[in-house]
């Protein structure tokens, strides 16, 4: 109030010193006479003048007597003297008159400056915009969070499926938000922070909205990249003005997506810099998490696909209580999944989710809600009134092979050989005990670089695998080249993606997996950092074993690949005429479903009896 009232004393002080000026100018003016020139100098001649101040332009004097309306003071217009003389020689009353070059002499200041301004302020504006958007320097301080009420959300947990146990866990946190009398009765109290962890496309972003839906609070949602700015400062700046704005509108959800863009663990990447941005904007988030009260009703949600580069200061209770692990769906959790995107396309009568969930192992709730839309871009291509089954398969070829390249003509050897390669496949997986059920072989090139492929379909997800299946998988790699070997005598180049699958494999078998007895249980090779444990960056690969171990790890990786190799060339040559009549069943059809397929069992029996 005090502030307030010494302004306005200034500005009653300033309009009074105004005020006056004016009245003072108004006085001379009233006080001072403008005359023509002729008549100073007839005043000037009979000696009326008491004094005079002559200007460039003006002449300006006192009477020594006033005139009749009581004035003293006058001013006239200069004439040139010569002009001024040969006018006084006829009776004729003439006076100066000053040509004004103000506006002139006005643009000639003004123009330059209002076009230097302007461009400065088009330069200004477009880096505003980069920097800290159209408010410019004065907000760029302002968090950047874009807020959704209760009415924008729209989005509950009906709307997520194929992880329940995430799901079980988030209920909780709404309920804490709904009801917290009840759920603090004994003196619990809700989680200050909940960090969601899984893979890219698993839905970590659906399930915050889910949570903000389903509280019915204000959702504020922010990237972790938006904290980061050029500027010294500003990232802590906009977190302190984050928990502002949600303590305004406590009760409410704070969800800030890929936390690692700014929880990155401190000291942990030397070559980034000490002391940068990130560090103060983290060090700002780490004391906002302990100073907010969760009694006020603000949870703090977070998601990230990298939790082992995460700061562990970050990641204590206190700050994240609870982890929430959202992993890729399995089978039941696709059929869910599956059906919540299909209530939005028309089904066709021969469509069985089920059977679409089992040929998509791996598949994230991303991955699956693409394989719906692109099934339903290709029914609506040709016509078609429903979503078929047909259309399904041919989106998961889409996504797993590539796009048709049916304009990639193969010569007609090229074609034979590529045939049998994928043959080659079909029937080692068809005869080994255990192998994934072969779903359809295709010699149509796909993608940048297949030009085959086949596709096999799990018959139930596996979370662990013992050595003879691994052997099986090898094996089937290199049905491939054993069949080019068998029938043409000669190897390509078309499986050089297979040899690369299977020399992984084979080492991660030797290296990580303690497979080989004469090496003993141990592993050879560093593995990556784990959940929560701080990364390094080594200087040059760590490798800590001689020479001479080395030399052994290579050997058993190749009796490893030459031993699968062998046992897909025997079971090519067992079975010769089936692999040839398949080849040339695939050369006629370009593709063979399951159902086409021979049936190897059958085969042999009918063989036996014969």
């Amino acid at each position: 109030m005090e502030k307030k009232a010494q302004f306005n004393t200034w500005y009653v002080f300033v309009a009074v010193v105004i005020i006056l000026l004016l009245q003072n100018l108004w006085v001379q003016y009233q006080q001072t006479e403008p005359i023509p020139y002729s008549e100073f100098q007839q005043l000037l001649q009979q000696g009326e003048i008491a004094e005079i101040e002559v200007g460039e332009q003006r002449i300006r004097g006192r009477l020594k007597t006033p005139t009749d309306d009581g004035r003293l003071h006058f001013v006239t217009t200069r004439v040139d003297p010569d002009l001024a003389k040969e006018l006084a020689q006829y009776e004729t009353e003439y006076t100066g008159v000053v040509e004004s070059n103000f506006l002139a002499n006005l643009l000639s200041w003004l123009l330059p400056i209002i076009v230097f301004f302007a461009i400065w302020l088009f330069l200004f504006r477009k880096i505003a915009e980069k920097q800290g958007g159209l408010g410019g320097f004065m907000t760029v301080g302002k968090s950047k969070a874009k807020i959704y009420m209760e009415k924008d959300t729209k989005v509950t947990f009906d709307d997520v499926a194929g992880v329940d146990e995430a799901k079980k866990e988030l209920e909780e946190v709404v309920a804490f938000l709904q009801q917290p009398d009840e759920y603090g009765r004994l003196g619990a109290r809700m989680p200050k922070g909940i960090l969601l962890v899984g893979p890219p496309g698993t839905g970590k972003t659906l399930f915050a909205r889910a949570v903000a839906g389903e509280a019915r609070v204000p959702f504020f949602s922010i990237n972790g990249s938006e904290f980061v700015e050029m500027f010294v400062g500003v990232g802590a700046a906009r977190v302190r003005d984050l928990f502002e704005q949600a303590r305004q509108k406590a009760p409410c959800i704070i969800f800030i997506d890929e936390l690692d863009a700014l929880g990155r663990a401190r000291g942990a990447f030397p070559t980034g810099g000490g002391h940068d941005e990130k560090e103060q904007t983290l060090n700002q988030l780490l004391a906002e998490l302990d100073g907010f009260d969760p009694g006020q009703g603000v949870v703090l949600l977070a998601a990230t696909n990298r939790p082992e580069i995460l700061d562990p200061a970050l990641l204590r209770p206190g700050r994240f209580d609870r982890h929430v692990l959202v992993e890729r769906p399995d089978r039941a959790g696709r059929v869910a999944i599956l059906k919540v995107h299909a209530k939005r396309i028309a089904l066709g009568t021969d469509v069985d989710i089920d059977a679409v969930a089992s040929i998509t192992p791996g598949f994230s709730g991303a991955d699956l809600a693409n394989l719906v839309n692109e099934a339903a871009v290709l029914a609506t291509r040709r016509n078609a009134s429903a979503v078929e089954m047909e259309d399904f398969n041919n989106a998961i070829e889409r996504i797993t092979a590539g796009l048709e390249k049916k304009n990639r003509l193969l010569n007609p050897h090229e074609r034979e050989v590529v045939a049998y390669h994928e043959a080659g496949h079909a029937i080692v997986a068809l005869a080994l005990p255990g192998a994934d059920v072969v779903h359809k072989i295709s010699i149509i090139p796909r993608g940048i670089g297949a030009l085959g492929y086949t596709i096999q379909r799990p018959t139930e997800d596996r979370y662990l695998m013992t050595r003879p299946e691994l052997e099986t998988k090898l094996s089937v790699l290199f049905g491939g080249r054993a069949a080019e070997v068998l029938i043409f005598d000669e190897v390509s180049t078309g499986a050089s993606d297979d040899l690369v699958k299977a020399t992984e494999l084979a080492r991660s078998m030797v290296t990580r997996y303690g497979m080989e007895k004469r090496l003993g249980q141990m592993t050879y090779e560093d593995h990556p950092p784990a959940f929560l444990e701080t990364p390094h960056m080594p200087a040059s690969p760590r490798r800590d074993y001689s020479e001479e171990t080395a030399h052994e790890i290579d050997c058993a990786i190749r009796d490893i690949l030459d031993a699968a190799y062998k046992r897909a060339s025997e079971i090519l040559t067992k079975h010769k005429p089936v692999l040839k009549e398949t080849a040339q069943k695939l050369l006629e059809n370009e593709t063979l479903t399951a159902d086409e397929l021979p049936d190897l069992k059958a085969a042999e029996t009918a063989k036996t009896v014969a």
